[in-house]
C-alpha cells in the first residue's frame, strides 16, 4: 500500500511539475519561519530533514520585520531549476537584510544523498535547503498550511512578512520575484 501511495504521489508531482500556473491574485496569509531546530532535524550530509511539525512551524506566522521566502522544489523539476538562479541572485542582492530564504526539497528520499546534496553543493545552497519527505502526506495537510497549494505541483513559493503573505504556484520569472519581494518592503 505504501508503494502505491508513494508511486501515486511521485506521478502526481511529476505531472504537476509541468503546470506553470501562477497565483497572482493570492490573498495575504500568515508569516513564515526559517529557523530549524537542529536537535529535531535528521542530518543527511550537510542537509537536514524536517518533520511535518517543523514544516508547519516554518510556514507559521512570525511577528517580526523579516521577509521569509520558502520555495518548494525538486532537482528533477525543470521549472524549479529555471527559477533557482533568480532566487540566488536575490539572496546575493539582499544579503545582510532582513530576508531569509529556505528551499524545501520534496525529492524522493533516495535522491537526498546524491542529487539533492550535489545540487546544494554546486549552487552553494547547503545552508538554505531542507529535506521534506512528502511521500505520505495528504493534500489536506498542505491546504491547511497554505491558501492555494495542495502539495501536488512544484515549484511553489510562499513569501511572508508579519500578517502579509503571497503564494505562487508555478515558476517565477526574475521580474515576478522582484515585484513580489518589493511589495513586502
Amino acid at each position: 500500500m505504501k508503494k502505491f501511495i508513494l508511486s501515486t504521489s511521485i506521478l502526481a508531482v511529476l505531472f504537476s511539475c509541468k503546470k506553470n500556473e501562477t497565483a497572482d491574485q493570492l490573498e495575504t496569509k500568515e508569516t513564515p519561519t526559517v529557523i530549524l531546530d537542529s536537535t529535531i532535524a535528521t542530518p543527511t550530509g550537510n542537509l537536514s530533514e524536517i518533520t511535518q511539525q517543523q514544516l508547519t512551524a516554518l510556514l507559521a506566522p512570525k511577528q517580526n520585520d523579516t521577509i521569509y521566502v520558502t520555495n518548494f522544489f525538486a532537482t528533477w523539476c525543470g521549472p524549479c531549476m529555471k527559477e533557482i538562479p533568480h532566487f540566488k541572485e536575490k539572496m546575493t542582492e539582499l544579503n545582510g537584510k532582513a530576508v531569509k530564504f529556505t528551499f524545501v526539497s520534496v525529492d524522493a528520499k533516495e535522491e537526498w544523498n546524491m542529487a539533492v546534496k550535489d545540487f546544494a553543493k554546486e549552487n552553494e545552497l547547503e545552508k538554505h535547503i531542507v529535506l521534506f519527505d512528502a511521500s505520505n502526506i495528504s493534500p489536506q495537510y498542505f491546504m491547511m498550511l497554505t491558501k492555494t497549494w495542495d502539495g501536488g505541483s512544484i515549484p511553489f513559493t510562499v513569501i511572508k512578512k508579519g500578517d502579509k503573505s503571497d503564494e505562487t504556484v508555478g515558476m517565477m520569472s526574475k521580474e515576478m520575484l522582484d515585484a513580489k519581494l518589493n511589495s513586502f518592503k
